[in-house]
C-alpha cells in the first residue's frame, strides 16, 4: 500500500513551508480542510435550527428536547449497523461526499419551508433524524479514509490537527453562528451551513487516496458481531472503551446539573457562565499544542493515562468552589480550562491508539460500536444525575459525578497501555 503522506504528488509547493508538515501534503490538507469547514458549519446549525423551531413553531422545552433527541438518536440506533455496512463498501470517500451533499440538501430545505410559512415541528424532527443518520455515515467512514491518507507514524500529529479544528470551532463557532443569526437571520445562517457541507464535499472530491480493501465478511449482523468479538479480545480497545464509558457516564451526570448548579448555588450570571465555558474550549487549543511533544517525550501509554486524570480531575473544583465571588470564579475558570486541555489530550491519544489497534477492514465497525456505547451511556448518566440531584441535592451530586469520573482511569491503569511507548499493532490472530 503506497504511503500517500510521502509520495511527491502529495507534497505542497514551497510557498507553503510555513504550514505544519502534514498540511503541506495536498491530500491530507484537503481532507483536514473538509473537516474544519464542516465543523464550523455545524456550530451555526446548532444555534440556528433551535431558534427557528422556537420562532416558527412556538416549540417549548419538551419539543426542544425531542428535536435534540431526534438528531442524536441515529448514533444510538444505527451506528453498529452502518459501521458493518461501511466496512464492506469499497470507497469510503464517496460515502463521505454523499453524506456531505445529503446534509447540504436537507439543510437547504429548511429555509425554503421557513420562507413559505409551512415549517412545522414534525418536519424538523424528520430533518434532524436524517441529518443525524448522514452524520453517522460520515463519521464511521472517517477512520478508513484517515488511514489511507496518514502514515502510521503520523497518527498523533494528524489527530492533533483535527482535534485542534474541533477546539477552534468550539471557541469561535458559537460566536460566528450568533453573529450570522443576528445579522442575516436564522434561515440564512442555515443556508451558510448548507454551503459549508458543499465546500467539504468539494475538498473531499479532490482528495486522492488509495483505500484499503473492504471487508469480505457477509451479513450485516454477523459482520457487526465479528467486530464486537475483536473489540472484546483487544486489550487496548477494550480498556479505552470501558474507561471512556465510565468517564462519559459520570461526566454527563455532571453536565446535566452544571448550569443549574453554577447559576443557582454559585450565583454566576449567564454572561460569566458563557465566558467560563469558552475558557474550557480555549484550554482545548492548548491541549492540541502540547499533546504531540508530551507523547514523544513520555510515550503514548503514559500520556494517555495522564489524560484520563487531567480531563476529569479539575472538575472537582466546581463543587469545591466556595468563598468570595472572585475566588469562586477563578476556581471555575481553572476547572474548565485545565479540563479542556485534558479532553483534547484524551481525544488525540485515545483516537490514535484505537485507529492503530484496529485492522483496516474493521475501522468503520469499531467507530460504530464506539459511538453506540458512548452515545448510549450519555442519556443514562444525565438521567441519573437529575434523579440524584433531586434526592441528594445539587452539590453532593456534583461531588459524586466529579469523583466518579476519575474511576475511568482505573481501566487504563490496570491494562497494558501505561507501558506502551509507541502505537500498538492490530491483533490479527
Amino acid at each position: 500500500m503506497p504511503d500517500l503522506s510521502v509520495i511527491p504528488e502529495a507534497a505542497a509547493p514551497g510557498g507553503r513551508r510555513w504550514l505544519p508538515r502534514l498540511l503541506r501534503q495536498t491530500a491530507f490538507r484537503r481532507y483536514w480542510s473538509a473537516q474544519t469547514v464542516s465543523l464550523f458549519g455545524d456550530q451555526v446549525t446548532t444555534l440556528a435550527i433551535p431558534l427557528m423551531a422556537v420562532s416558527a413553531t412556538g416549540a417549548g422545552p419538551a419539543q426542544m428536547g425531542l428535536l435534540t433527541a431526534a438528531g442524536l438518536a441515529p448514533n444510538l440506533l444505527l451506528s453498529v449497523i452502518v459501521g458493518a455496512w461501511v466496512d464492506r463498501y469499497p470507497n469510503k470517500r464517496r460515502l463521505m461526499i454523499a453524506a456531505d451533499v445529503g446534509r447540504a440538501l436537507l439543510l437547504a430545505v429548511v429555509p425554503v419551508l421557513w420562507f413559505t410559512d409551512v415549517l412545522t415541528l414534525p418536519q424538523l424532527y424528520v430533518i434532524a433524524f436524517a441529518l443525524g443518520t448522514l452524520s453517522v455515515i460520515f463519521e464511521v467512514a472517517y477512520s478508513s479514509l484517515f488511514v489511507a491518507l496518514v502514515d502510521r507514524r503520523d497518527y498523533i500529529e494528524a489527530n492533533t490537527l483535527i482535534n485542534g479544528s474541533h477546539a477552534m470551532s468550539s471557541v469561535a463557532g458559537p460566536s460566528v453562528g450568533g453573529i450570522l443569526v443576528q445579522v442575516l437571520s436564522a434561515p440564512i445562517a442555515v443556508v451558510v451551513d448548507a454551503s459549508s457541507y458543499v465546500v467539504s464535499a468539494m475538498f473531499l472530491a479532490r482528495t486522492k487516496a488509495i483505500e484499503f480493501l473492504p471487508s469480505t465478511e457477509r451479513g450485516g449482523l454477523s459482520n457487526a458481531a465479528a467486530g464486537l468479538r475483536y473489540l472484546a479480545r483487544s486489550a487496548p480497545l477494550r480498556s479505552i472503551l470501558l474507561a471512556s464509558t465510565t468517564l462519559n457516564f459520570f461526566n454527563y451526570m455532571f453536565e446535566a446539573l452544571f448550569i443549574l448548579y453554577v447559576t443557582t448555588e454559585l450565583d454566576v450570571s449567564a454572561g460569566i457562565l458563557g465566558l467560563v465555558i469558552g475558557v474550557g474550549a480555549t484550554g482545548g487549543l492548548l491541549g492540541a499544542v502540547i499533546t504531540g511533544p508530551l507523547t514523544r517525550r513520555f510515550g503514548i501509554g503514559p500520556t494517555l493515562l495522564a489524560s484520563y486524570v487531567i480531563f476529569p480531575a479539575p472538575l472537582i473544583l466546581v463543587p469545591f468552589a466556595t468563598g468570595p465571588y472572585p475566588v469562586v470564579l477563578v476556581m471555575l475558570f481553572v476547572a474548565e480550562f485545565v479540563s479542556g486541555v485534558g479532553l483534547v489530550m484524551l481525544d488525540i491519544n485515545a483516537g490514535s491508539v484505537q485507529t492503530a489497534a484496529t485492522p483496516t477492514s474493521m475501522l468503520a465497525r469499531m467507530q460504530g460500536l464506539k459511538r453506540t456505547v458512548n452515545y448510549g451511556i450519555r442519556p443514562i448518566g444525565a438521567l441519573l444525575g437529575g434523579a440524584l440531584g433531586v434526592a441528594l441535592g445539587l452539590r453532593p451530586t456534583m461531588w459524586v459525578a466529579a469523583i466518579g469520573a476519575l474511576l475511568g482511569v482505573l481501566w487504563i491503569a490496570l491494562s497494558p497501555l501505561p507501558k506502551m511507548r509507541v502505537l500498538p499493532q492490530p491483533d490479527l490472530e
